[in-house]
Protein backbone atom coordinates (compact mmCIF):
# COMPACT_ATOMS: atom_id res chain seq x y z
CA UNK A 1 0.00 0.00 0.00
CA UNK A 2 1.31 3.49 -0.75
CA UNK A 3 0.89 6.76 1.96
CA UNK A 4 -2.71 7.15 1.06
CA UNK A 5 -4.03 4.18 0.78
CA UNK A 6 -2.37 3.86 4.36
CA UNK A 7 -4.20 6.77 5.63
CA UNK A 8 -7.46 5.75 4.38
CA UNK A 9 -7.02 1.91 5.39
CA UNK A 10 -6.18 3.63 9.09
CA UNK A 11 -9.00 6.49 9.18
CA UNK A 12 -11.83 4.14 8.22
CA UNK A 13 -11.02 1.50 10.42
CA UNK A 14 -11.93 -1.49 8.35
CA UNK A 15 -10.19 -4.99 9.06
CA UNK A 16 -9.32 -7.35 6.41
CA UNK A 17 -11.34 -10.04 8.15
CA UNK A 18 -14.01 -10.30 10.65
CA UNK A 19 -15.89 -12.73 12.92
CA UNK A 20 -19.35 -11.87 12.03
CA UNK A 21 -21.10 -13.22 15.77
CA UNK A 22 -18.60 -10.48 17.07
CA UNK A 23 -19.13 -7.83 14.95
CA UNK A 24 -22.70 -8.21 15.35
CA UNK A 25 -22.37 -8.65 19.52
CA UNK A 26 -19.69 -5.14 18.94
CA UNK A 27 -22.39 -2.91 16.91
CA UNK A 28 -25.61 -4.02 19.56
CA UNK A 29 -23.30 -3.43 22.67
CA UNK A 30 -22.62 -0.10 21.17
CA UNK A 31 -26.15 1.01 21.36
CA UNK A 32 -26.56 0.01 24.58
CA UNK A 33 -23.97 1.45 26.35
CA UNK A 34 -24.84 4.91 24.85
CA UNK A 35 -28.24 4.31 26.18
CA UNK A 36 -26.99 3.08 29.46
CA UNK A 37 -24.99 6.39 29.81
CA UNK A 38 -27.41 8.63 28.65
CA UNK A 39 -30.28 7.45 30.68
CA UNK A 40 -32.90 9.73 29.50
CA UNK A 41 -32.71 8.28 26.36
CA UNK A 42 -35.71 5.73 25.78
CA UNK A 43 -35.75 4.96 22.44
CA UNK A 44 -33.52 4.43 18.79
CA UNK A 45 -34.23 5.77 15.22
CA UNK A 46 -33.78 4.94 11.73
CA UNK A 47 -35.71 5.06 8.37
CA UNK A 48 -35.59 1.77 6.55
CA UNK A 49 -35.48 1.82 2.75
CA UNK A 50 -35.39 -1.91 2.15
CA UNK A 51 -31.59 -1.81 1.40
CA UNK A 52 -29.38 -3.96 3.25
CA UNK A 53 -27.62 -0.90 5.34
CA UNK A 54 -30.79 -0.26 6.94
CA UNK A 55 -32.00 -3.31 7.21
CA UNK A 56 -29.12 -4.66 9.20
CA UNK A 57 -28.87 -1.46 11.52
CA UNK A 58 -32.65 -1.93 12.32
CA UNK A 59 -31.87 -5.64 13.12
CA UNK A 60 -29.05 -5.05 15.25
CA UNK A 61 -30.88 -1.92 16.80
CA UNK A 62 -33.89 -3.90 17.68
CA UNK A 63 -31.52 -6.72 19.04
CA UNK A 64 -30.04 -3.93 21.45
CA UNK A 65 -33.92 -2.45 22.42
CA UNK A 66 -34.95 -6.18 23.18
CA UNK A 67 -31.78 -6.36 25.62
CA UNK A 68 -32.30 -3.04 27.43
CA UNK A 69 -35.72 -4.41 27.71
CA UNK A 70 -35.03 -7.53 29.19
CA UNK A 71 -32.41 -6.15 31.09
CA UNK A 72 -34.57 -3.40 33.03
CA UNK A 73 -37.18 -5.86 33.39
CA UNK A 74 -39.14 -3.35 31.66
CA UNK A 75 -41.02 -2.21 28.23
CA UNK A 76 -39.54 1.48 28.81
CA UNK A 77 -37.45 1.13 25.72
CA UNK A 78 -38.40 0.98 22.02
CA UNK A 79 -37.12 0.93 18.15
CA UNK A 80 -38.81 3.12 15.54
CA UNK A 81 -38.77 1.75 11.95
CA UNK A 82 -39.49 4.44 9.72
CA UNK A 83 -40.36 4.15 6.19
CA UNK A 84 -39.51 7.74 4.18
CA UNK A 85 -41.10 6.97 1.07
CA UNK A 86 -40.89 9.96 -1.90
CA UNK A 87 -44.60 9.32 -2.80
CA UNK A 88 -44.49 5.86 -4.18
CA UNK A 89 -41.94 3.98 -3.42
CA UNK A 90 -40.88 1.44 -6.28
CA UNK A 91 -39.17 -0.93 -4.33
CA UNK A 92 -41.80 -0.64 -1.73
CA UNK A 93 -41.93 -4.92 -1.32
CA UNK A 94 -38.54 -4.70 -0.04
CA UNK A 95 -38.97 -2.13 3.05
CA UNK A 96 -41.69 -4.25 3.88
CA UNK A 97 -39.62 -6.94 3.78
CA UNK A 98 -37.72 -5.61 5.72
CA UNK A 99 -39.25 -3.92 8.54
CA UNK A 100 -40.90 -7.73 8.85
CA UNK A 101 -37.18 -9.19 9.33
CA UNK A 102 -36.51 -6.50 12.03
CA UNK A 103 -40.09 -6.83 13.70
CA UNK A 104 -39.53 -3.42 15.39
CA UNK A 105 -41.22 -2.06 18.61
CA UNK A 106 -43.10 0.51 15.90
CA UNK A 107 -43.41 1.04 12.55
CA UNK A 108 -44.25 3.93 10.94
CA UNK A 109 -44.54 5.59 7.35
CA UNK A 110 -44.21 9.15 7.26
CA UNK A 111 -44.65 10.53 3.34
CA UNK A 112 -42.02 13.07 2.67
CA UNK A 113 -43.07 14.46 -0.80
CA UNK A 114 -45.69 17.23 0.46
CA UNK A 115 -42.86 18.70 2.69
CA UNK A 116 -40.00 18.12 -0.30
CA UNK A 117 -42.29 19.50 -3.05
CA UNK A 118 -43.49 22.71 -0.52
CA UNK A 119 -39.94 23.58 -0.05
CA UNK A 120 -38.65 23.29 -3.88
CA UNK A 121 -42.09 25.66 -4.56
CA UNK A 122 -41.33 28.24 -1.77
CA UNK A 123 -37.57 28.57 -3.13
CA UNK A 124 -38.90 28.45 -7.19
CA UNK A 125 -40.89 31.99 -5.73
CA UNK A 126 -38.22 33.26 -4.26
CA UNK A 127 -36.14 32.51 -7.78
CA UNK A 128 -34.05 29.30 -6.97
CA UNK A 129 -34.91 26.39 -9.33
CA UNK A 130 -33.61 23.71 -7.53
CA UNK A 131 -31.72 20.67 -9.81
CA UNK A 132 -33.26 17.34 -9.77
CA UNK A 133 -29.82 16.08 -7.97
CA UNK A 134 -30.46 19.02 -6.12
CA UNK A 135 -33.95 18.32 -5.18
CA UNK A 136 -32.81 14.66 -4.18
CA UNK A 137 -30.71 16.15 -1.53
CA UNK A 138 -33.94 17.91 0.04
CA UNK A 139 -35.51 14.66 -0.17
CA UNK A 140 -32.65 13.30 2.12
CA UNK A 141 -32.45 16.31 4.44
CA UNK A 142 -36.20 15.55 5.02
CA UNK A 143 -35.89 12.38 6.07
CA UNK A 144 -33.65 12.98 8.71
CA UNK A 145 -35.47 16.05 9.50
CA UNK A 146 -38.46 13.50 10.30
CA UNK A 147 -36.01 11.02 12.58
CA UNK A 148 -34.79 13.87 14.67
CA UNK A 149 -38.14 15.13 15.20
CA UNK A 150 -39.70 11.41 15.92
CA UNK A 151 -36.84 11.29 18.29
CA UNK A 152 -37.33 14.59 20.21
CA UNK A 153 -40.35 13.59 20.90
CA UNK A 154 -39.73 10.14 21.95
CA UNK A 155 -36.39 10.64 23.72
CA UNK A 156 -34.66 8.94 21.16
CA UNK A 157 -31.23 8.34 19.12
CA UNK A 158 -31.08 8.89 15.82
CA UNK A 159 -28.89 6.41 14.38
CA UNK A 160 -27.02 6.51 10.74
CA UNK A 161 -26.21 3.86 8.29
CA UNK A 162 -22.71 5.01 7.00
CA UNK A 163 -20.43 2.49 7.11
CA UNK A 164 -16.48 2.99 5.61
CA UNK A 165 -17.19 1.91 2.19
CA UNK A 166 -19.79 4.71 2.15
CA UNK A 167 -17.93 6.73 4.32
CA UNK A 168 -14.55 7.14 2.27
CA UNK A 169 -16.30 8.21 -0.93
CA UNK A 170 -18.91 10.84 1.29
CA UNK A 171 -21.79 9.38 -1.01
CA UNK A 172 -24.34 10.31 1.42
CA UNK A 173 -26.13 13.97 1.53
CA UNK A 174 -24.40 16.47 4.19
CA UNK A 175 -27.32 17.24 6.93
CA UNK A 176 -29.12 14.59 5.20
CA UNK A 177 -28.62 10.73 5.57
CA UNK A 178 -25.46 11.82 7.13
CA UNK A 179 -26.40 13.46 9.65
CA UNK A 180 -27.11 11.09 13.11
CA UNK A 181 -25.97 10.33 16.83
CA UNK A 182 -24.95 7.24 16.25
CA UNK A 183 -23.26 5.34 12.81
CA UNK A 184 -22.79 1.23 14.77
CA UNK A 185 -21.68 0.45 11.22
CA UNK A 186 -18.42 2.59 10.99
CA UNK A 187 -15.59 0.34 10.49
CA UNK A 188 -17.43 -2.50 8.12
CA UNK A 189 -17.05 -2.56 4.48
CA UNK A 190 -20.48 -3.43 2.03
CA UNK A 191 -19.34 -7.41 1.94
CA UNK A 192 -18.96 -7.20 6.15
CA UNK A 193 -22.43 -5.68 6.42
CA UNK A 194 -23.96 -8.72 3.92
CA UNK A 195 -22.03 -11.46 5.83
CA UNK A 196 -23.38 -9.90 9.23
CA UNK A 197 -27.23 -10.42 7.21
CA UNK A 198 -26.74 -13.53 6.72
CA UNK A 199 -25.55 -14.77 10.00
CA UNK A 200 -28.55 -12.64 11.07
CA UNK A 201 -30.93 -15.19 9.03
CA UNK A 202 -32.05 -12.16 6.76
CA UNK A 203 -34.05 -12.83 3.50
CA UNK A 204 -31.37 -13.59 0.58
CA UNK A 205 -33.23 -10.57 -1.72
CA UNK A 206 -32.64 -7.79 1.08
CA UNK A 207 -28.67 -8.54 1.39
CA UNK A 208 -28.21 -9.46 -2.32
CA UNK A 209 -30.34 -6.04 -3.64
CA UNK A 210 -28.28 -3.76 -5.55
CA UNK A 211 -27.28 -0.80 -3.58
CA UNK A 212 -29.45 2.51 -4.91
CA UNK A 213 -29.82 5.85 -2.97
CA UNK A 214 -32.65 6.72 -5.67
CA UNK A 215 -32.94 10.27 -4.69
CA UNK A 216 -33.02 11.39 -8.35
CA UNK A 217 -36.34 11.44 -10.44
CA UNK A 218 -34.19 11.82 -14.06
CA UNK A 219 -32.37 8.56 -13.16
CA UNK A 220 -34.45 5.98 -10.86
CA UNK A 221 -33.27 3.34 -8.98
CA UNK A 222 -29.38 4.58 -10.51
CA UNK A 223 -27.33 2.10 -8.99
CA UNK A 224 -24.70 2.73 -6.36
CA UNK A 225 -21.73 1.73 -8.45
CA UNK A 226 -22.82 3.71 -11.13
CA UNK A 227 -23.29 7.19 -10.00
CA UNK A 228 -19.74 6.10 -8.29
CA UNK A 229 -17.27 4.81 -11.06
CA UNK A 230 -16.42 1.96 -9.09
CA UNK A 231 -17.86 -1.41 -7.26
CA UNK A 232 -18.21 -2.08 -4.04
CA UNK A 233 -15.84 -5.06 -4.29
CA UNK A 234 -13.38 -2.59 -5.34
CA UNK A 235 -13.79 -0.09 -2.60
CA UNK A 236 -13.87 -3.21 -0.11
CA UNK A 237 -10.71 -4.30 -1.51
CA UNK A 238 -8.87 -1.18 -1.30
CA UNK A 239 -10.34 -0.99 2.29
CA UNK A 240 -8.92 -4.30 3.23
CA UNK A 241 -5.61 -3.39 2.06
CA UNK A 242 -5.08 -4.83 -1.53
CA UNK A 243 -4.47 -3.95 -4.64
CA UNK A 244 -7.14 -2.76 -6.84
CA UNK A 245 -7.20 -1.65 -10.56
CA UNK A 246 -5.09 1.59 -11.08
CA UNK A 247 -8.46 3.17 -12.22
CA UNK A 248 -10.40 2.54 -9.80
CA UNK A 249 -7.92 3.26 -6.78
CA UNK A 250 -7.71 6.92 -8.72
CA UNK A 251 -11.19 7.02 -8.70
CA UNK A 252 -11.61 6.16 -4.52
CA UNK A 253 -8.70 8.61 -3.81
CA UNK A 254 -10.68 10.85 -5.51
CA UNK A 255 -13.84 10.83 -4.13
CA UNK A 256 -11.95 10.79 -0.68
CA UNK A 257 -9.89 13.54 -1.09
CA UNK A 258 -13.29 15.43 -2.81
CA UNK A 259 -15.80 14.70 0.27
CA UNK A 260 -13.24 15.63 3.14
CA UNK A 261 -15.54 18.44 4.12
CA UNK A 262 -18.38 15.89 4.61
CA UNK A 263 -16.06 13.94 7.39
CA UNK A 264 -15.83 17.08 9.09
CA UNK A 265 -17.48 19.10 11.77
CA UNK A 266 -18.49 22.37 10.69
CA UNK A 267 -15.09 24.47 10.24
CA UNK A 268 -13.94 27.46 12.92
CA UNK A 269 -10.84 29.58 12.55
CA UNK A 270 -8.81 26.96 14.48
CA UNK A 271 -9.15 24.20 12.41
CA UNK A 272 -6.37 23.48 9.54
CA UNK A 273 -8.95 22.34 7.36
CA UNK A 274 -9.66 25.59 5.42
CA UNK A 275 -6.15 26.70 5.05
Amino acid sequence: MDSLQKQIVKEMMVSPEINPQEEIRRSVDFMKAYLKKHSFMKSLVLGISGGQDSTLLGKLAQMAIDEMNQESGSSDYAFYAVRLPYGEQGDAQDAIDAVEFINPTVSMTVNVQPAVDASVETLKKNGIELSDFVKGNEKARERMKVQFAIAAMKNGVVLGTDHSAEAVTGFYTKYGDGAADLVPLFRLNKRQGRALLIELGCPEHLYNKKPTADLEEDRPSLPDEEALGVTYDQLDDYLEGKEVPAEAKKTIEGHYLKTQHKRHLPVTVFDDFWK
